[in-house]
């Protein structure tokens, strides 16, 4: 295993935690009135239930992208590599979906570049552990 690209691919992975860590525990602990206060107005006709099943997702991929590679190297299972890809999947279809939506209601002038960049950290972070990984099987 490459040494440069397993800091990288960890590198990236603790920034695409960071943004998504935040978004999921505001949207976690915020009221609908809190939300649509800061500019999440689909949050209006959406229900609360799938607004905290998003910011938990959020929360639990941020914490996958990070913890299984780590684990991974610490306890020496290479499967375990393959929880933070899957997690960075998930995180990068997450922002395709939120882009999606935000484009069905008018929003994407708004939000295209947070979708986009929080998209490309999450991809990023996936081919950077997936490179890492695929050399050990």
């Amino acid at each position: 295993m490459n040494i440069f690209l397993a800091i990288a691919a960890l590198a990236v992975s603790v920034f695409t935690a960071s943004g998504f860590y935040k978004a999921g525990s505001f949207k976690s602990k915020a009221t609908k009135e809190t939300l649509l206060g800061a500019g999440m107005g689909w949050v209006e006709k959406t229900p609360m239930g799938l607004v905290r099943l998003i910011a938990w997702l959020e929360i639990l991929g941020a914490i996958g992208v990070v913890v299984a590679p780590i684990g991974a190297y610490l306890t020496g299972l290479a499967w375990s590599q393959w929880v933070g890809v899957a997690a960075g999947a998930g995180l990068a279809l997450t922002m395709v979906v939120a882009f999606l939506m935000h484009a069905a209601r008018g929003e994407a002038k708004y939000t295209w570049k947070a979708n986009l960049g929080l998209f490309a950290a999450a991809a990023v972070a996936t081919v950077l552990q997936s490179l890492v990984v695929l050399p050990l099987f």
